[in-house]
């Protein structure tokens, strides 16, 4: 007999999933051989009658799962000059990865540090305030999603976001990430998961370059030829011919940006959304999403937009039970980011809040302007926070009424490298405070207690997403440099983990077309 499926089965939130298999057994008439849950969700419209709901495979017959087969450059095909990636992010990694995958082994170049040793560079930075411009919460192996949620929803659909699920899950990423409709890994399992990828990497016969960027390219008759790279650990730099690149280099990386401009790679303006980290009690979140019965479910989360203004405004990367982060990587600037390890077990839930940006507010048509505006208000937020790196931060009560706070209620800080009371309207621009205002109000009325007067703000979060979009055809290849590949979330062709990887995967099988010409 083929596999079955059933779906929309409901039950309760106080059920066993062994009850699952029951109904398994029942539909077969015998015990299955094989059985699966595919999907899982949670109704909680009716907050007394809160459900699981499933979808379920079984078959009396064993599965044997299907290793998929990738088509390898024979010998004869494969570069004579290396494929560099530049990157070890998601889309960096999951490009080395199927790159392998194809026979062709790359070699890494990542300007952070090993993901232990950039641990510990992160908690330098939040005892002593000495950051490390080149490891730090947004650069270092496995980029930024390393101190993040892990968050692997994604706005994007195919069969390649399996795939990508099955990486994780290769590599030691929870096997419930493949049917939860809401997966996530957790920063304290990404740090393992990441490591693992390395490994595989170096042991499939790639290499991996820590501390070492990307300084310069060299292209001649609009193709790439080769590339600068500076070795911090030996303090060299060095010039390599190689046979294509893949720009994977996350969506902070300025001085790469400036780099490519100045090199004339086409490049614009790409849309983006800055605003604050909003903190609150994560089980206030927890009964308005779940009511009575929160404490049986896993720390709630919520997903908010608000049109109440003439800027679109939403939540972003929310984190229950989670850390608001210090994520700067340049000096006398505070960037804020969200993070949660997997048991999600912290006290408060804290979520992006963020306003469309229009290209009107910083009125430069220059493909880096937006750039270059993310970083006058992280320079603001630095000078309101005390010039410590210490965030400016205000109650929601008084952010509504224009008033400087002077005490925490019931929420306390989680920001690692100290808070400040100010107004942040000497951070953020009078649109956006007003923007942030309005839907603070409007949020309320579909999240109750989501204007609690206690909640805290804490600015500046404004590495949302790429400010620049790396422009490339259909290819992958940049439209104006032939083995150039612009990559993931920091070319402006990615939203978050899950959509980086699949790009990774999506160049890298465009990078292998390269050589079957």
């Amino acid at each position: 007999m083929s596999v079955r499926t059933l779906s929309d089965i409901k039950l309760p939130i106080t059920s066993k999933e062994t009850e699952l298999f029951s109904l398994a057994q029942k539909k077969l008439g015998k015990k299955p051989a094989y059985f699966a849950i595919k999907k899982k969700s949670l109704d909680a419209r009716d907050k007394d009658n809160l459900r699981f709901v499933y979808t379920i495979e079984f078959s009396d017959e064993a599965q044997t799962p299907q290793s998929p087969i990738f088509e390898r450059l024979p010998k004869s095909k494969l570069p004579q000059n290396p494929v560099v990636v530049v990157g070890s992010g998601p889309a960096g990694l999951f490009c080395a990865l199927r790159l392998i995958d194809h026979g062709i082994c790359p070699i890494v170049i990542e300007r952070g540090a090993p993901v232990d040793e950039r641990e510990k560079n992160i908690q330098t930075f939040f005892d002593t305030k000495s950051l490390n411009v080149d490891s730090n919460v947004q650069f270092g192996e496995g980029g930024a999603g390393t101190f993040s949620d892990g968050k692997l929803n994604t706005q994007t659909h195919g069969a390649i976001n399996r795939e990508v699920l099955e990486t994780f899950v290769k590599f030691g990423a929870p096997k419930e990430i493949l049917w939860l409709n809401k997966p996530h890994i957790g920063s304290d399992n990404l740090k393992n998961v990441v490591k693992n990828m390395r490994n595989y990497i170096l042991e499939k016969g790639g290499e991996i370059r820590f501390h070492t960027r990307l300084t310069d390219l060299f292209f001649y008759g609009g193709e790439l030829k080769e590339i600068e790279i500076f070795d911090k650990s030996k303090n060299v730099n060095e010039r390599i011919a190689v046979s294509a690149l893949v720009l994977a280099i996350g969506h902070s990386a300025r001085d790469t940006f400036e780099k490519l401009c100045l090199r004339g790679v086409p490049m614009r303006q790409k849309d983006f959304a800055v605003g604050v980290r909003i903190e609150h009690l994560q089980e206030k979140i927890a009964f308005a999403q779940y009511g009575k019965s929160f404490s049986l479910l896993p720390a709630a989360d919520y997903k908010l937009v608000s049109h109440a203004s003439e800027r679109a405004t939403f939540t972003f990367c929310m984190c229950p039970g989670g850390y608001v982060m210090p994520a700067t990587s340049e000096q006398e600037c505070v960037v804020t980011n969200g993070m949660s390890n997997y048991a999600r077990d912290g006290k408060n839930a804290n979520s992006a809040l963020i306003a469309q940006v229009n290209r009107a507010d910083f009125q430069d048509d220059s493909p880096l302007a937006g750039m270059y505006f993310q970083r006058k208000l992280e320079q603001a937020a630095y000078i309101a926070g005390g010039k410590t790196y210490a965030a400016p931060t205000q109650l929601v009560k008084d952010f509504l009424k224009d008033k400087e706070s002077s005490a925490f209620g019931e929420v306390s800080p989680t920001y690692a490298a100290g808070t400040r009371f100010a107004d942040l309207r000497s951070v953020l621009p009078a649109p956006i405070v007003g923007a942030l205002k309005t839907a603070i109000l409007d949020m309320d009325k579909r999240l109750k207690g989501f204007a609690s007067p206690d909640a805290i703000l804490t600015a500046t979060e404004t590495r949302t997403s790429s400010p620049v979009r790396i422009e490339r055809d259909e290819t992958c290849q940049s439209i104006g440099v032939k083995r150039l590949f612009p990559c993931g979330e920091g070319a402006g062709y990615a939203g978050g983990i899950t959509s980086s990887a699949a790009d990774g995967f999506r160049v890298a099988k465009s990078v292998f077309a390269l050589f079957c010409e």
